[in-house]
C-alpha cells in the first residue's frame, strides 16, 4: 500500500456517507452512491484494508453527558529526550479526560483537548493530573466559547 493512494469519485461518495453516519449499513451506502449491495461492501473492505476507514465511531453530545467546558492546552516539556516524550504520552494518554493528544511543531510540543463538568473540575484535573505529569514544564490554556465547525474528515 503507498502512502497516498488514488480514490475514485465513488470511493469518496462512500468516504463522505459513512462519515455522516459510520452505523449505515452497505446496502444503505450503495443506495447513496449507486452501486448495487456487494460491489458497495467490497469497495467498503477495501477502504478498511487500505487503512482509510480506520474505524466507525459515535459521536457523543458531551453537554448531554454534563461535560460544561472543553479546554484546549499547549503544553511545552521542560526536559528534553525521546525517554521524556514516551513518559508524558504514556501518562497523559491515561487521563479519562484528555480526548486528543498531538504532538505537534510550534511554540509547545502537545496540544490536548480536555473536557470537564464544569471549571472548578478543569481546574482539579489541570492542578492533579497535567501539571503533575512527568517533563511538563509550561502549559497554556484555551477554553472553547463556541464551535463554529466541526469536520471530522473530508467536507
Amino acid at each position: 500500500m503507498s502512502a497516498r493512494a488514488e480514490f475514485d469519485e465513488v470511493d469518496m461518495a462512500i468516504l463522505r456517507a459513512l462519515q455522516e453516519d459510520g452505523g449505515r449499513s452497505a446496502k444503505a451506502v450503495a443506495q447513496l452512491v449507486g452501486l448495487s449491495q456487494p460491489a458497495c461492501w467490497r469497495r467498503i473492505r477495501r477502504l478498511e484494508e487500505e487503512g482509510v476507514i480506520r474505524g466507525r465511531r459515535v459521536r457523543l453530545d458531551l453537554r448531554r453527558l454534563g461535560y460544561e467546558v472543553t479546554v484546549f492546552l499547549g503544553v511545552k516539556l521542560a526536559a528534553r529526550g525521546r525517554a521524556s516524550l514516551e513518559d508524558f504520552e504514556r501518562a497523559v494518554t491515561a487521563i479519562p479526560e484528555v480526548q486528543l493528544v498531538q504532538h505537534v511543531l510550534g511554540v509547545y510540543d502537545y496540544r490536548l483537548k480536555v473536557v470537564a463538568r464544569d471549571l472548578a473540575d478543569f481546574e482539579r484535573i489541570l492542578r492533579r493530573r497535567i501539571l503533575t505529569l512527568p517533563g511538563v514544564g509550561e502549559v497554556e490554556s484555551n477554553v472553547l466559547l463556541s464551535e463554529e465547525k466541526s469536520t471530522p474528515g473530508l467536507s
